[in-house]
C-alpha cells in the first residue's frame, strides 16, 4: 500500500492502473512508472527527492563573496523547528560548518561543538525536547561569485557560483532561478545518455500508440527532448524575470560551476 501510494503521488495516475503497473514491474518503482507513461497514463514522474521533513535550511555567504555554506537540520514537527534552542543549534552547526568546513557529514558530526561533538549536541537537545533531530544534508560552494538565497522562511535555500567575480546580482538572480525551478543539471551535457535515450523510448512508444508514422515521430522527438531540456537543464530555462531570454542569455560570457539546492516541501 506504502508503494502504491507513493505510485500514485508520482505519477498522478489512478488507483486500479498504478496497481496494474505494480504487479507488471514485479513492485519496481522506477519500471511502474515507465509502464504507465509508456501508456500514456503518467507525465513525466514528480520527482522523489521531496521529503515532508520539518526543519530549517541555513545558509551563509562569506565576506569574500567567493564561498557559501548551506545546512538542513531536521526535526519531526514545525513546532519545534521553530523552538529558539533549536535555531540556536542550527546556527552553532552552521559555525562549525564556516570555521571548520568539513568534507562530508560523518567529519561534520565529529567536530567539537561546546565541549562536546555536533552529534553529541543534537542528541542531547533532542533527549531534552524529546523529539528526534538531525542532520540531513550541508554543502560547501565556491567560485569567483557566489550568492544564495532563502525562501519561505528557511524552507528551500540555493547556493550557485559563478566563475566570474563581482557579478552578485546577477548570481542572486541565478540562485533565485535555481529556487523557483528546481533544475537537475546545468546545461544538457551534463545528462547521461541513458536518461535521453530512455526519455526518446517512452515518448516513441507513446507517438506510436498514437498512429503517429515514423518520420512524424522522429520530428516530434526533437521538440519533446528539447522540451526536457528545458524542464531540467537550467542555462535552458526560460528567465524567471524575463521569459523573452533563456538563463544562457542572461550570463553574458559567465559560467555556472556549481550550484546546490535544498528544500523542506
Amino acid at each position: 500500500m506504502e508503494l502504491l501510494k507513493k505510485l500514485r503521488e508520482m505519477s498522478g495516475a489512478g488507483m486500479l492502473d498504478c496497481k496494474k503497473a505494480l504487479e507488471e514491474s514485479g513492485n519496481n518503482l522506477e519500471k511502474a512508472i515507465e509502464i504507465l507513461r509508456k501508456k500514456g497514463i503518467a507525465k513525466a514522474a514528480k520527482r522523489e527527492g521531496r521529503e515532508a521533513n520539518e526543519g530549517v535550511i541555513l545558509l551563509e555567504v562569506n565576506a569574500q563573496g567567493n564561498e557559501g555554506y548551506m545546512v538542513e537540520v531536521n526535526a519531526e514537527t514545525d513546532f519545534v523547528a521553530r523552538n529558539e534552542k533549536f535555531l540556536s543549534l542550527a546556527e552553532k552547526v552552521m559555525q562549525v560548518i564556516k570555521t571548520a568546513k568539513p568534507t562530508n557529514l560523518d567529519i561534520l558530526l565529529s567536530s567539537p561543538l561546546e565541549n562536546s561533538t555536533v552529534r553529541e549536541t543534537i542528541d542531547e537537545l533532542s533527549g531534552t525536547i524529546g523529539e528526534k533531530m538531525g542532520i540531513k544534508q550541508f554543502a560547501i560552494v565556491s567560485g569567483a561569485t557566489v550568492a544564495g538565497y532563502s525562501h519561505l522562511g528557511g524552507k528551500i535555500g540555493v547556493l550557485v557560483a559563478l566563475d566570474v567575480a563581482k557579478k552578485n546580482e546577477l548570481t542572486a538572480d541565478i540562485a533565485m532561478q535555481i529556487a523557483a525551478t528546481n533544475p537537475l543539471y546545468i546545461n544538457p551535457s551534463e545528462i547521461p545518455t541513458t536518461v535521453i535515450e530512455k526519455e526518446k523510448e517512452i515518448e516513441t512508444e507513446v507517438l506510436t500508440k498514437e498512429g503517429k508514422p515514423a518520420a512524424v515521430i522522429e520530428k516530434i522527438l526533437v521538440g519533446k527532448i528539447n522540451k526536457y531540456f528545458e524542464n531540467n537543464c537550467l542555462i535552458k530555462q526560460e528567465f524567471i524575470k524575463d521569459d523573452s531570454r533563456k538563463v544562457e542569455q542572461i550570463l553574458d560570457g559567465a559560467k555556472i560551476l556549481s550550484f546546490k539546492r535544498f528544500s523542506l516541501e
